[in-house]
């Protein structure tokens, strides 16, 4: 490649991470798409509803006897410090530092930096929330204990360089857990079905079919495969699982999809939503 077309691709990465940026800041994951949330923005009664979205949407996978505890290692980080890459709408940095652990979280978005610090100030809680990219967050080397990500790298135009990072900062015998998009999940599949096969005569890819159907202004898909072999250059005992929510169980309409489930037991719904889930987690020690 001309020194030129190096240049050309570096833009574009960056105007990828400008965009993500853009998009994060104006649209928040506050689960209302579907109904809006009636209570006053950023009111405690606001947060406790998008926080009972984002449980129940997590209710195949997430659980066993306290919120997102069969995902997150909450018994292990009383005083530990930890990195979140991703603060989002603030959830499970609440519970992090909940769980005693000392916490950095970050984001892109300046909104979501903002909407953490409002739920912790009304919550009585104290976490170090700072708006940075994760490719290059300008943390401390080794200082973290444990790196958590929860469907946020893959939005970015330089993956590899954040697993990189993570590698920096996490302390030697560290833990990281972080999800992505599953390239083998049912929500790729249905896309690949629905957009690629027709766009491919049209010359489009599999990459921008894909980023189409996702939220974000873009998104990486990975296979178990391609997420092992990325991680495992940094990290020991590397290990994937994929996860899925009611959609990926039953892959109707909303409206149509409510009466399935309750024919179905709740194991039947996650033995089906885990196996063909959307969302690749991986875990990995330093």
């Amino acid at each position: 490649m001309h020194i030129d077309e190096k240049r050309s691709a570096q833009t574009g990465l960056d105007t990828v991470q400008s965009g993500n940026k853009q998009w994060w800041t104006a649209q928040t994951m506050s689960y209302d798409w579907n109904e809006k949330i009636g209570a006053e923005k950023y009111s405690a009664a606001w947060f406790d509803e998008i926080d009972r979205r984002f449980i129940f949407g997590a209710r195949l996978f997430g659980h066993n006897t306290t919120p997102f505890d069969a995902v997150i290692p909450f018994a292990n980080l009383a005083g530990k410090r930890v990195l979140e890459i991703g603060c989002g709408m603030g959830l499970h940095t609440e519970l992090l530092v909940r769980a005693g652990a000392q916490v950095t979280t970050i984001d892109i978005s300046p909104t979501s930096v903002d909407v953490t610090r409002r739920r912790l100030a009304l919550k009585g809680l104290d976490a170090q929330v700072l708006e940075a990219d994760a490719v290059a967050a300008g943390l401390p080397s080794e200082a973290f204990d444990f790196v958590w990500s929860w469907g946020v790298i893959h939005h970015s135009s330089k993956t590899g360089r954040i697993v990189r990072e993570i590698d920096r900062m996490l302390k030697p015998g560290g833990e990281v857990r972080v999800m992505v998009y599953n390239l083998e999940g049912m929500p790729a599949y249905l896309t690949i079905a629905r957009r690629y096969l027709t766009g491919f005569w049209r010359g489009r890819g599999l990459d921008e079919a894909l980023w189409k159907d996702s939220d974000g202004f873009m998104a990486r898909y990975y296979s178990a495969d391609m997420l092992r072999d990325v991680f495992s250059i940094f990290f020991e005992d590397v290990k994937t699982h994929s996860y899925g929510q009611d959609a990926d169980a039953v892959p109707l309409p909303r409206q149509l999809r409510r009466p399935v489930l309750r024919l179905m037991s709740l194991e039947r719904q996650k033995r089906l939503a885990n196996k063909r889930g959307g969302l690749l987690f991986v875990t990995g020690r330093k």
